[in-house]
């Protein structure tokens, strides 16, 4: 029987391991591994810092989910492959041996890259730092908050997109989430906010078309937004920038910068950022039963969970093809595709391929947005996991089309 190992339990891993007991079932012996009991249901974390959201409602259990399936789940983190021997071994210093790798860990949020960010600074990234940041809003009186993204590095060698920020949608829910809060708190008059982005433009993972359909809120919510400011470090005042200047804040929230997980440099698999470049079947290019999805591949860009999952789709069907001699494996088509929530003004779904040399950029802000919002969100984690519908994720350009046309 082949041995399957999952590294990451998120959007990637979570899909693979769903792909992979629908179409092999009890054929195969599949192991997920993480260093966390739950999967987090990321796009809800901004609701449990600014809308008071419990944060286990976003904390899928793993272990019951993944036994669930007749599968083995294993706590702990995987430190080094040995990707000869095809071997993990783990921070419990156990071996596990495998056929087939499926790496999906993630990247590294890295908050310590950031002076000043363990005092000073918030994020929404994971759902500590959300809760994290719930509870310093429940002090603020107002005052001045910038919101930004750090600036994130990457191999030249390993992909040729490379965005200044991995991903400013949640920047984005940031920024409207929190002006709802101080809104409805009363202090909004009294507080000001300020986005900066690292990169000449904001949001410049999409095309001009969403841009144009985001741009009249933030005008509208008196938000401003300065470029091409690379962050340098935080203090109790002020956000300080590589060039020199600096902004006062009283809140400041980040969205830190990215690196690949200490596995993958450790075990020597990687590029130069810990990322892993893979060919278009999202195998490893040197080791043939490595597959790597999600953020921590390096063409994942931006680092997004539809690009995740789509991935996992693509690593799932080579995988079945490879053991059972059937199937085909479906050629990428890297899109975006997220839902914005943008507090009292309800949420934007965002559709662009614009990024990749398509021309799709489409954004949707009418009354059936803040639906698929939480159509999505509770279907995911009710379900512990699995995607909605088809329809709901897939074919979704000529819905947001005749919503835009008929709303």
């Amino acid at each position: 029987m082949k041995r399957i190992v999952i590294i990451g339990g998120g959007f990637a891993g979570l899909r693979v391991l769903f792909r992979l007991r629908k179409a092999l079932g009890s054929t195969v012996e599949i192991t997920l591994i993480d260093k966390s009991e739950f999967s987090i249901e990321k796009p809800s974390l901004p609701e449990v810092a600014f809308a008071g959201k419990e944060v286990s409602k976003v904390r899928i259990p793993l272990q019951r989910t993944v036994e669930r399936k007749g599968y083995k789940f294993m706590k702990c983190s995987a430190v080094k492959i040995d990707p000869v021997n095809k071997t993990i071994m783990t921070d419990s210093q156990e071996t596990i041996g495998y056929d087939i790798l499926v790496i999906a860990t993630g990247a590294v949020k890295d908050y310590d890259s950031v002076e000043g960010f363990r005092d000073f600074g918030f994020s929404i990234c994971d759902d500590f730092q959300a809760e994290r940041l719930a509870q310093r809003l429940n002090s603020f009186e107002g005052g001045r908050i910038v919101v930004g993204s750090a600036r994130t590095e990457w191999d030249p060698n390993s992909t040729d997109i490379r965005l200044d920020a991995p991903c400013e949608g949640p920047i984005g829910e940031i920024m409207f989430m929190v002006d709802t809060y101080l809104t409805e708190r009363g202090i909004r008059e009294k507080s000001s906010i300020t986005v900066f982005t690292p990169g000449p433009v904001f949001f410049d993972d999409v095309g001009e078309s969403i841009r144009a359909e985001i741009v009249p809120f933030m005008k509208k919510h008196n938000i401003s937004v300065i470029t091409e400011k690379v962050l340098a470090s935080i203090d109790e005042h002020a956000v300080h920038f590589e060039d020199g200047t600096s902004l006062d804040s009283d809140l400041t929230i980040i969205i830190p910068p990215y690196r690949g997980p200490d596995v993958i440099t450790a075990s020597g698999i990687g590029d130069s950022r810990g990322f892993v470049k893979t060919d278009y079947e999202m195998r490893h290019t040197k080791f043939r039963d490595i597959f790597v999805i999600g953020d921590v591949n390096a063409a994942s860009m931006p680092k997004l969970g539809h690009i995740a999952i789509m991935q996992g789709d693509v690593a799932s069907a080579a995988i079945i093809r490879d053991l059972t001699g059937h199937g085909e494996v479906p050629k990428p088509r890297p899109e975006i595709f997220c839902i914005m929530n943008r507090g009292s003004e309800g949420a934007t779904v965002i559709l662009s391929d614009s990024l990749f040399g398509g021309n799709r950029d489409i954004a949707y802000s009418g009354r059936m947005a803040p639906t698929f919002k939480w159509g999505f969100d509770s279907y995911y984690f009710y379900t512990h996991g699995h995607m909605p519908p088809e329809i709901f994720q897939g074919p979704v350009e000529w819905l947001v089309k005749l919503l835009k046309t008929n709303d």
